[in-house]
């Protein structure tokens, strides 16, 4: 096998995690940096961020990114602009100086961490949403469209579902619940339509900023928020929906229950989402419910060292 180092990248929404590990799987390395989401960030600022992280791995074992032996790069949007993925895979062989590296997007890191690259589905829930799945081989993903198309039941769109649920409180559509003041004081408005210039002003919130407002949807809810439980019960159905396209997709049998994981904030942290998820998912009878193995960054570096058995194979 090529190397001994193994260096999984896992990019996301908010932060992106650098994990090595050595031929035995342990870890020897970590780093952490910002998010590499270029449509947020742009393409400069995630390669730096990528060369930060590298930098990071290889201070830490006293080494130069040629004796990396396999790096996986899971990169958020990665595989969504035919202009803007040359780029980052250049770049990336730039940081590294061999070739001996892929690139893809993050939603395998998820996959490959919580089903230890085993078949199956996961479900990403954090800053966006989107579900991956490999059967014999054969690779399929669902969602994962963005924050203005889709990222449906993701703690952006739970947090845009509250806003929503806000300005309809504010005048009259709904009625007030606790959400109504959790947001007011959040973003310490002194006029409802305050939030207007808060989320699309000249100095409007990040998507970042956005999705973190999601904990206040689902505070509200734990305490009898109709409105905000409702959001939830909607985001679950969401994420489900997801895993049983993409059962289709991967052409499981009707009888196998298939293994399906979960990764990200929403069903990691937020035990509404999460059970509501898990009685919709219990009801189809499709799925086997599988606690995640291991957490996306560790999955990356799993990923890197298969890819490099199977390069060293071919």
């Amino acid at each position: 096998m090529t190397g001994g180092y193994f260096l999984g990248v896992d990019g996301g929404g908010t932060k992106t995690e650098f994990v090595c590990i050595d031929a035995a799987g342990a870890v020897i390395a970590r780093a952490v940096t910002g998010t590499t989401y270029h449509l947020e960030v742009g393409i400069d600022e995630a390669v730096q961020r990528l060369a930060q992280g590298i930098a990071a791995i290889c201070g830490e074992l006293g080494i130069q990114p040629d004796a990396l032996g396999f790096v996986f790069f899971g990169l958020p949007a990665y595989g969504e602009d035919s202009v803007i993925d040359p780029q980052l895979h250049a770049a990336c062989r730039r940081l590294l100086g061999h070739e001996r590296y892929a690139c893809g997007n993050d939603m395998v890191c998820g996959w490959a961490g919580s089903l230890a690259c085993q078949d199956g589905i996961n479900i990403v829930a954090g800053t966006g949403s989107i579900a991956y799945g490999e059967r014999q081989g054969k690779a399929a993903r669902a969602g994962g469209w963005g924050e203005i198309i889709g990222d449906e039941g993701s703690a952006y769109w739970i947090a845009a579902q509250g806003l929503a649920l806000f300005s309809r409180m504010s005048d009259g559509r709904a009625a007030k619940g606790v959400l109504h003041d959790r947001i007011v004081e959040a973003l310490a408005l002194g006029h409802d339509l305050d939030l207007c210039q808060r989320i699309m002003g000249p100095a409007a919130m990040g998507r970042g900023e956005i999705a973190a407002l999601a904990g206040l949807v689902s505070r509200a809810a734990a305490d009898g928020d109709s409105g905000a439980s409702a959001i939830l019960v909607a985001a679950a159905d969401e994420l489900a929906a997801l895993a049983i396209a993409l059962r289709t997709s991967l052409s499981f049998p009707p009888g196998e229950r298939v293994p399906l994981s979960w990764s990200g904030g929403v069903l990691l942290q937020e035990p509404l989402v999460r059970n509501a998820f898990a009685r919709i998912i219990d009801d189809t009878g499709l799925f086997a419910l599988t606690e995640p193995r291991h957490a996306p960054g560790y999955g990356a570096a799993l990923y890197a060292q298969r890819l490099a058995r199977s390069s060293d194979a071919s």
